[in-house]
């Protein structure tokens, strides 16, 4: 029997992010079609399966679609077909399961979107944002050393 690992989402005018929380995942398989379908299937670090399938709000741009797998988690970056901000993630009005959260770490809201974008070019390539980074410190603030800073 298969497991549900935990799922965080967030969006932009352009793309979806989903992080995916197992930690050390082997035999990742990541689908996204073009009717929003989205499929991901891994073993565990125990070798237990966990699979899941989410049928997004929207169409999106298979082809575009991008995973990476970091140590504890993988990203995906869904681009959408078309740009604009999506009033949830799922397509259905029913509420999400219990896996599936908000990653309050990349959210932008739609006013937090336009602001930025008068210190920054949009983002319209392939590569990953800079909030795309996956490491083992995820969710972890840096602060400067201050002895060396004397």
């Amino acid at each position: 029997m298969s497991r549900h690992p935990e799922v965080l989402w967030a969006q932009r005018s352009n793309k979806v992010y989903l992080t995916i929380a197992l930690p050390d995942a082997k035999n990742v398989s990541v689908k996204c079609e073009a009717d929003g379908l989205f499929s991901f299937s891994a073993v565990g670090i125990h070798g237990e399966s966990f699979d899941f399938t989410l049928q997004l709000y929207g169409p999106v741009n298979s082809e575009k679609c991008r995973s990476r797998i970091g140590l504890r988690n993988i990203i995906c970056s869904v681009r959408k077909q078309d740009k604009g901000w999506w009033k949830r993630l799922l397509k259905t009005e029913e509420k999400p399961a219990p896996y599936i959260k908000v990653d309050w770490n990349k959210w932008c809201d739609e006013d937090d979107e336009e602001s930025d974008a008068d210190f920054a070019s949009e983002d319209d390539n392939d590569e990953y944002d800079e909030d795309d980074e996956s490491s083992d410190d995820d969710g972890m603030l840096y602060l400067p050393d201050l002895e060396k800073a004397r």
